[in-house]
């Protein structure tokens, strides 16, 4: 299978996400440059964290205006697969692919720590090989992580199973203790309701080194690659 890993000025994540794939995973990828207008035949396209135009304006709202956005915006609207992680997150929120938006965390601080979430929904493409209600460690590293949406959006994302991962502590319990930015409901990742479009703040590419003995990312990349191989088959 094959990624593109779209980069864009300000992108720190981009040779983690590409490390990730390439190096552990195996998997073909290329990097995107913002300014192309073009995608180089992907399954998947991640779109990393890091910090796309200084976060002016505010987080990912310049980015949606960037030419490969554009092409993002198709590819997933013809049911590609797409992850945007962190900075990523907030694009696809600012380009309309996901509902909701990412305000600045409740403390008004930057936040980068390890940090546990529960997977809600493990039906989607992205956490397959998961099973419902496994506790992940992976890191986090924002200061736009507090999601939120209105009473009407949340309670179609219930509806619809939208909630992928909520923050939790080590042994799943999902409280206000476990928030680490003030997140509604603790949401620390959400898919589109195709299912083909996943946003999460958690940095899954930064704890999938086995050799660190961080291995729970790889399991997003490892369902990506089962849904992909599964496609091709039918």
């Amino acid at each position: 299978m094959k990624y593109n890993v779209i980069i864009f000025p300000g992108s720190n994540c981009d040779y983690d996400s590409y490390y990730a794939v390439k190096k552990i995973m195996q998997a073909d990828v290329e990097y995107v440059w913002h300014k192309d207008t073009e995608l180089k035949n992907p399954d998947c396209v991640i779109l990393p964290g890091g910090f796309s135009y200084g976060d002016y304006l505010r987080a990912g709202g310049i980015a949606k205006f960037s030419p490969i956005m554009q092409e993002v915006v198709k590819f997933a609207n013809k049911c590609g697969l797409v992850i945007g992680i962190c900075n990523g997150f907030q694009m696809l929120t600012e380009a309309s692919l996901l509902p909701g938006t990412l305000l600045q965390n409740k403390s008004l601080l930057f936040v980068c720590k390890h940090q546990y979430v529960k997977v809600i929904n493990n039906n989607t493409s992205f956490t397959s090989s998961l099973k419902k209600g496994d506790v992940l460690d992976i890191p986090i590293a924002h200061n736009e992580g507090n999601y939120f949406i209105d009473e009407i959006g949340l309670q179609k994302l219930k509806d619809n199973k939208q909630i992928v991962f909520q923050y939790c502590d080590k042994n799943g319990n999902v409280n206000e203790n476990a928030n680490p930015n003030g997140s509604l409901e603790n949401i620390a990742g959400i898919i589109n309701k195709k299912g083909n479009v996943l946003g999460m703040m958690p940095h899954p590419e930064r704890d999938s080194e086995p050799a660190l003995n961080l291995a729970d990312g790889q399991e997003i990349f490892k369902s990506i690659e089962n849904y992909i191989i599964h496609k091709l088959k039918i």
